[in-house]
Order: structure tokens, then sequence, then C-alpha cells
């Protein structure tokens, strides 16, 4: 008798991996760049430029990664 896989664990249990770290990865990117975003304003209120300027390049440089794992989702998806 031959046996049918109907399920390959391997490949399900990588995708999952793969989802949760994107997922979580790509909410904490997002939040760090928020977080940047509202330091720069709030520094820049308090006189405080060089705090405030670095705060606005972590925030973008956070909202670079979020685009570029966007269109990385993106090519992955369309190349399949």
């Amino acid at each position: 008798m031959i046996v049918a896989t109907l399920v390959q664990w391997k490949e399900l249990w990588q995708t999952v991996v793969a989802s949760v770290v994107a997922g979580v990865g790509i909410t904490f990117a997002f939040s760090v760049g928020i977080w940047g975003s509202g330091q720069f304003v709030e520094l820049s209120r308090n006189d405080r430029p060089v705090a405030a300027t670095v705060a606005g390049v972590v925030g973008a440089l956070a909202l670079l990664c979020v685009a570029g794992a966007v269109i990385v989702g993106i090519v992955v998806m369309t190349q399949k």
C-alpha cells in the first residue's frame, strides 16, 4: 500500500516561520519609524536639533526598511 503525503510538513513549517518572522520584523520596523518621526517633532520643538536629526534619520531608515520589505514581497510573489 502506498501512503500519499497530503501535507508537506517541512515546507509548511518554513512558511509559518518565515511569515511570523516577517510579520514581527516589519511591524517592529514600522513602529520604530513612527517613533522616530514622533521624536523628531518633539525634539525639534524643544530646540534639540542634533537629537531631532538622529531620531529623524532612524525613523527614515526604518521606514525605508519597511518599503524594501514590501518591494521584496511583491517581487517574490510575482516570480513564483
